[in-house]
């Protein structure tokens, strides 16, 4: 009965307001105002009758919101009644926001999760209206932004009203509906592509991390850039067009100075730091590309022609890399290992042995956090997300986390969506998306614009900060194998070995002793360093350190496009022009501009940033130290693990909940005491490996770098 009376004020004051939006009342807009700050936008389940009103409660909200909209707004001069009046309207635009986000939420998941024609039409309407109540919400936002009594304001409804303003929309109906169209387009495109049959997740994936067979490497390589380049290369084209279109519509050059905007809460220098940061990082992946190169030419000697070229030249084939992207290179750790004698547990074997089922992996990751003193999950979360691949429907299988904006804290709709397999690699992905959802879960409370993170880096490093805890042997020993929390892990400063001390173990079993090798410190002293440390930190940065050029260049690429440095005839050259000079890689095949190689990356159709990805991977490890300081961690950084350590968890959870409310140097300096990301914590962590690198390239006479590399590519 609420709900039915509730509906029909609503209804009474939609009627009102749309028969008479060209002159409108004070009065009437105060009964609207006044309406929009008590109703409550979703009632608790239990309270609804059955899933028709709650469609129809959703309905007419969005049609209070759409009116809204459409009344102009009358702004005093007085200042008093001016800061009243802009509280009252910042709060009815909050909860607007709200309701749009979680109508485009749901649309989203409904398609990504079932890729039909008909998700992708619903999802396609609800973007469009949303840009539209997007566009309105920032005008009369900037109305605000533009009376000359906005400096009276305090410094939180000022920022509130700065980020509301933002837009990137194109002003003309008929260009928000086209580049709707063609992003749906381009993730259709890339979500149903196979090879063969094959499709992306698990099949190929497998294939590239698996197979040491390089035709059949260069086969999966090839066709799926085949099935997805050429066939989006025009829509990518267009949709950059429609991009720009939006951006210089709102006052922006171009679309990459908005979308770095948005991303990084106004940080104009986001460029020049991310060149510093990928300079001090440099020779760190200069050592280890070499490292690797030297190791895989050892293993695929008997490759003919342009790879066996490209090796001699000092780059590394693409293909070859162990991952689609070659983004991360940890699946190839078996052909590089550095001490292939020293015994290790296999935790992704161990994993497979027990059957370990998704449900299980989720409650392990859940469990940690819980360890910290962070929530649980809701109710809702194990029911609504997809943890394994369907059948019966297509899918996008690319982990995501979702934030549904709903407004009942004890039972709100948060959810992941991703392919899980019974390994590490997607034991790791779950650490990570649960962080998002950590995030999510710490600032529901904040108003709308700011539930958000800090920055778009700081919701990627979260999951991340975690999961180099996670990957500790200290903590897989303990989760996966069942040993004791206290045992000591290799080295720890307390624990002392023989030189030759060493145990044949099975898969679960722990290494229990470690022969030792002499390693300088930067004091110049020697401190022994064990081989399966050096064994560990390689592999960890297989993942950490050969990501980062992929995760720089990736928007690098994109900045170009955007800022039309690069034309449309120019779009794979330039790809490999970037993916040569900060990877050393080469395509294994000869390229040319009727191939689109940056479309077989998801984040590219997506139209997803991934500069935040790159300054996550560098940040994370601020973040690690930061909590391992807090947790009393002692001894080497990458041996900290932070499980049940509530001191830790407390400063984490202080820096999560301010979501958005304030500058991300703010956040940062809560969780780190500094307000600047640097590189220092990342090259302590993989210091000993660096120098490890350095002695074993000079030991094999390898050549550092790849100045005579040449592309691949035809005109």
């Amino acid at each position: 009965m609420k709900t039915m009376i509730k509906t029909l004020i609503v209804l009474v004051i939609c009627t009102c307001v749309s028969s008479t939006q060209n002159d409108a009342t004070r009065d009437e807009i105060k009964r609207l105002k006044e309406y929009l700050i008590n109703v409550e936008f979703l009632e608790q389940e239990d309270q609804l009758k059955n899933a028709k009103e709650i469609g129809a409660e959703e309905t007419t909200l969005i049609d209070v919101c759409k009116a809204q909209m459409e009344v102009a707004i009358d702004l005093t001069d007085d200042v008093n009644e001016f800061r009243d009046d802009v509280m009252d309207l910042v709060q009815e635009w909050n909860k607007c926001l709200g309701k749009w986000n979680s109508k485009t939420a749901y649309a989203t998941w409904d398609f990504e999760t079932d890729i039909t024609d008909e998700n992708q039409k619903k999802l396609t309407d609800v973007e469009v209206d949303a840009a539209a109540f997007y566009k309105q919400l920032s005008s009369h936002a900037q109305l605000v932004q533009q009376h000359e009594l906005f400096g009276d304001l305090g410094d939180d409804l000022q920022r509130q009203v700065r980020l509301l303003a933002f837009n990137d929309e194109p002003k003309s109906q008929k260009d928000k509906q086209d580049l709707v169209d063609v992003q749906v387009q381009l993730k259709q495109i890339y979500s149903t592509a196979k090879v063969e049959g094959l499709v992306l997740d698990p099949d190929l994936v497998q294939v590239l991390a698996k197979s040491r067979d390089p035709e059949v490497l260069l086969g999966a390589w090839w066709g799926w850039r085949d099935a997805t380049g050429p066939k989006m290369k025009d829509q990518y084209a267009e949709m950059v067009r429609l991009l720009n279109v939006g951006a210089t519509d709102n006052g922006f050059p171009d679309f990459a100075t908005a979308w770095i905007s948005s991303q990084f809460d106004g940080t104009s220098h986001l460029e020049a730091e991310a060149e510093r940061l990928w300079l001090e990082i440099r020779p760190l992946y200069l050592e280890l590309h070499a490292y690797v190169r030297h190791r895989l030419e050892a293993t695929y000697s008997d490759i003919d022609n342009d790879p066996r070229r490209i090796f001699k030249s000092g780059a590394i084939p693409a293909h070859l890399l162990g991952n689609m992207w070659a983004q991360e290179w940890i699946n190839i750790y078996d052909l590089v290992k550095p001490f292939s004698d020293e015994p290790e547990v296999d935790y992704s074997t161990v994993m497979q042995n027990r059957n370990m089922s998704a449900d299980q992996m989720f409650h392990m990751a859940e469990e940690f956090y819980t360890s910290l003193g962070l929530p649980a999950m809701t109710p809702n979360f194990n029911a609504n997300s997809m943890k394994i691949r369907p059948e019966g429907r297509e899918v996008v299988c690319h982990a995501s986390a979702f934030d549904f904006y709903t407004t009942n804290p004890s039972n709100n709709d948060f959810r992941i969506k991703m392919c899980t397999q019974p390994n590490m690699d997607s034991f790791e992905t779950i650490h990570h998306e649960m962080g998002h959802i950590e995030y999510f879960m710490a600032y529901q409370n904040k108003p709308t614009v700011y539930r958000d993170g800090a920055n778009s880096a700081f919701h990627e490093a979260i999951g991340d900060t975690i999961s180099l805890s996670v990957m500790t042997r200290r903590h897989l020993d303990k989760v996966l194998l069942g040993k004791d929390a206290d045992q000591p892990v290799a080295g720890d400063a307390d624990q002392q070995m023989s030189g030759d001390a060493k145990h044949q173990v099975d898969v679960d079993q722990q290494v229990d002793a470690i022969q030792r090798g002499p390693l300088p410190t930067q004091k110049g002293k020697e401190k022994q360093v064990p081989k399966s440390d050096i064994n560990f930190l390689l592999k960890r940065a297989l993942f950490k350190v050969a990501f980062l050029p992929f995760g720089y260049l990736m928007d690098k690429w994109r900045w170009d496009v955007l800022r039309g440095n690069v034309t449309k005839d120019e779009y794979n050259r330039h790809w490999w022009d970037l993916r040569l000079e900060y990877q050393g890689l080469v395509s294994p095949i000869s390229r040319s501009e009727r191939d689109f190689d940056p479309g077989s990356k998801y984040h590219i159709p997506d139209n997803s940033p991934y500069i935040c990805y790159f300054i996550s991977f560098i940040v994370q490890f601020q973040f690690y130290e930061a909590m391992c300081e807090a947790s009393g961690h002692t001894g080497p950084l990458y041996n900290c693990d932070v499980y049940r350590s509530k001191d830790a968890g407390d400063k984490l959870r202080a820096m999560l909940q301010l979501g958005k409310s304030k500058p991300w140097p703010d956040a940062m300096e809560t969780l780190t005491g500094s307000r600047h990301v640097d590189s220092a914590a990342i090259l302590k962590y993989f210091e000993p490996l660096h120098v490890w690198l350095k002695k074993e390239n000079k030991r094999l006479n390898n050549d550092v770098g790849w100045e005579k590399a040449k592309t691949n590519f035809k005109a």
